[in-house]
């Protein structure tokens, strides 16, 4: 009967001990299962309307930077192009006509002192300035109609990856309208949610343990780059005529928040794609700072 309680005491005494070890262990290394791979997606929003005439990327495909993504019917654009060149060229012609008309008028003014009224003559003047300045607005023209038929082209802004493509030949776009999702593969991070009582002497010197879900064989690296200033709020939110919108449930236990903890990978595998939305166990090294 004493050894059973001899027994028993040491195993109430190892638990215990191995309890305390774990909770020492994990109030100095916060760790949390509720981490995401998020990357930065840039919108491909074309400049000018139009129909697609010809697409040459792929869903799902890898694109640099500078790599041509479709083509918007040129036709029109091309035809405003001329039309602002041809405006151009009849604004020059009007404005040598003023200059012309002005300078023989200055001429015989100075052969025939009084020949030429002053109000003709400010008039003539006046008349050269309105044409210089037609021909300025014709050239700003141009200008813009060269840069429309320019954006008929859409290129990569960056690296990164197509998803999700939607975008066929024959489309119709609509300018300033987005219509490609590419992701930037430079921007991976891993967002962690930990719970506010584990941020207690964390800052964005520490360096994290990321682990994948889907590359559970890796120990990643990685350094706190931030930790988020505010979340949604439930609780106070104003609804109908002004008020704010009050839960009339109440938890008698108090549940932590969970604050986003911005982790950036020093390296990854050859073998492992970062892809927006994998899950990730994050754990934070207190103490630790990057070198």
């Amino acid at each position: 009967m004493v050894m059973r309680y001899i027994t028993t005491l040491i195993f109430v005494v190892v638990a215990s001990c191995v309890g305390y070890s774990l909770y020492s262990t994990y109030d100095s290394n916060p760790w949390t299962r509720d981490g995401q791979v998020r990357a930065y997606i840039v919108e491909v929003t074309p400049r000018v309307t139009g129909q697609v005439t010809n697409v040459l990327i792929k869903d799902n495909s890898q694109v640099k930077k500078g790599d041509l993504l479709f083509e918007i019917d040129q036709s029109v654009y091309q035809a405003a192009l001329n039309k602002a060149k041809a405006s151009q060229k009849q604004a020059s012609a009007l404005l040598k006509k003023a200059r012309d008309e002005e300078r023989r008028a200055v001429n015989l003014e100075k052969r025939a002192p009084g020949a030429v009224p002053v109000l003709t003559l400010n008039n003539l003047g006046n008349a050269v300035e309105t044409a210089r300045a037609n021909v300025e607005v014709m050239q700003a023209a141009v200008e813009e109609a060269a840069l429309n038929l320019q954006f008929t082209k859409v290129y990569a802004p960056t690296d990164g990856y197509i998803t999700n493509l939607q975008l066929r030949q024959g489309s119709q776009v609509t300018a300033n309208t987005p219509v490609v999702a590419l992701i930037d593969e430079h921007s991976f991070w891993i967002e962690g949610f930990f719970k506010e009582t584990d941020l207690k002497g964390v800052d964005d010197s520490n360096q994290t343990l990321v682990t994948l879900l889907s590359h559970s064989e890796y120990v990643l690296e990685g350094q706190i780059t931030s930790i988020g200033y505010g979340i949604s709020m439930q609780d106070g939110s104003t609804g109908n005529s002004l008020l704010p919108v009050v839960n009339p449930n109440f938890e008698w236990i108090r549940l932590a928040q969970r604050i986003p903890v911005k982790v950036k990978l020093t390296s990854v595998p050859d073998d492992v794609q970062l892809r927006i939305g994998m899950t990730a166990s994050v754990k934070i090294m207190k103490g630790s700072e990057s070198k």
